[in-house]
């Protein structure tokens, strides 16, 4: 009886657990972040397979080189609170294969109208989203 008990008790905490992680998963408390592989940008266009926002914010596409330093803003795409997935944005200048660039995070907050794009490189509108002090990205290579 002690043995079920004990049985019956573990899979309890299991399930709780499991639930729970489920829970915040719906709830978007998961870590903000960006995932993209290199594509073909010949369309014009750039996208994430996935980005989880802490607030409404923006995918914000900058061109990069081998510093992975975050340089000119060549597209941005809105993004909501949570789990965004299949995010595209239109690119403002040509890009051509073997360039890289850099999909970062950018938050909604500081600039002068809410869902317009206020960012400029260096400025605090609408600007890049930090993870324990580091910019939320991924660099892709242009095909």
């Amino acid at each position: 009886m002690m043995k079920q008990l004990v049985a019956s008790a573990f899979v309890s905490v299991s399930l709780f657990a499991a639930a729970s992680a489920v829970q915040a998963d719906m709830h978007g408390d998961m870590h903000p972040g960006v995932w993209a592989d290199d594509q073909s940008v010949s369309g014009g266009t750039v996208s994430a397979e996935k980005i989880v926002a802490d607030s409404n914010g923006w995918l914000v596409v900058h061109r990069t080189d081998d510093s992975q330093k975050p340089g000119r803003v060549v597209g941005h795409a809105p993004l909501k609170e949570g789990e965004n997935m299949d995010v595209t944005a239109i690119l403002t200048e040509e890009v051509k294969a073997g360039e890289q660039l850099m999909l970062m995070l950018h938050g909604e907050a500081g600039g002068m109208q809410t869902g317009v794009f206020e960012y400029t490189l260096g400025a605090k509108e609408d600007g890049p989203v930090k993870m324990d002090g580091d910019l939320v990205t991924a660099i892709i290579t242009a095909q």
